[in-house]
């Protein structure tokens, strides 16, 4: 990843295998507007890539394992949670989303509805464009 490392807020990974890492690519890149930061093959039985802002201290990295099936996720409560408090970015977010074929789907906890959208990846997992900020 880009730029120097900070020593004391290390970059977050978050890795998930996967069987479908195409549709992945599509959802979280063309829908969701990540930019693929990496991608690697053949590292013993493994293959993916891995997504995120070109300048985020985070990433997601998707990945395939030869031989290895994954199963179905049966919580929709595994959520990522992008806060987008800009009014115009949280809508060109949602929007570029379902111009991708992606429609909003209801969270099961309504705290995400109330300044937010959730859409649904094709592994199951959740997305919520959160339109405020998170403040510690």
């Amino acid at each position: 990843m880009p730029g120097t490392p900070d020593p004391v807020h290390p970059v977050l990974r978050v890795a998930r295998p996967t069987n479908r890492l195409a549709a992945l690519e599509h959802f979280y890149c063309e829908g969701a507007g990540l930019s693929v930061l990496s991608r690697f093959s053949g590292n013993a039985g493994y293959s993916g890539l891995i997504v995120g802002g070109v300048k985020s201290p985070w990433h997601l990295a998707l990945f395939e394992r030869d031989g290895f099936s994954v199963p179905p996720v049966q919580e929709t409560e595994s959520l990522l949670v992008l806060y987008l408090p800009d009014p115009a970015i949280w809508r060109v977010s949602v929007d570029r989303m379902q111009a991708s074929g992606y429609q909003p789907v209801p969270p099961q906890n309504p705290y995400w509805a109330e300044f937010g959208m959730t859409f649904e990846d094709p592994d199951g997992h959740r997305l919520v464009f959160q339109n405020r900020s998170w403040d510690l």
